[in-house]
């Protein structure tokens, strides 16, 4: 399987903090802030869209790998925008740096590794 992605690409999401962002609402804890949860998911949603136009029929991509430091608590109703940026394409393995922002700075910050995969390949796979 070709890769037809390089090193550079980028891709973003932004996410006004709801009620259903927070670590009570996923049960990762017992505190009304954006939960480590979503804040990964928006990570690696960044990440699939920084490379998701590259890829052939019947590819996408899927989580091989999560680093990630969740830094700071942010509140319902702030905004915040996550960034990857894919550093390394090794086969098909892509391995992204990812960072999560708000209004007074870094919230997290890791690296994201996926994998291309043949969609249906990949699913006749799963258990």
């Amino acid at each position: 399987m070709d890769v037809p992605v390089e090193s550079g690409l980028q891709g973003q999401v932004e996410l006004v903090v709801g009620e259903a962002d927070t670590a009570i609402a996923v049960g990762s804890g017992d505190v009304p802030v954006l939960a480590t949860p979503r804040v990964l998911a928006l990570c690696e949603q960044a990440a699939c869209l920084a490379v998701a136009s590259r890829l052939g029929p019947g590819e996408t991509t899927v989580g091989l790998r999560i680093e990630l430091t969740h830094l700071a608590p942010t509140h319902v109703g702030s905004t915040v925008h996550a960034e990857a940026t894919l550093e390394r394409v090794e086969g098909r393995r892509m391995l992204f740096t990812v960072s999560v922002s708000d209004a007074c700075g870094l919230v997290a910050a890791g690296k994201v590794t996926r994998v291309v995969v043949d969609r249906a390949s990949f699913l006749a796979k799963a258990r």
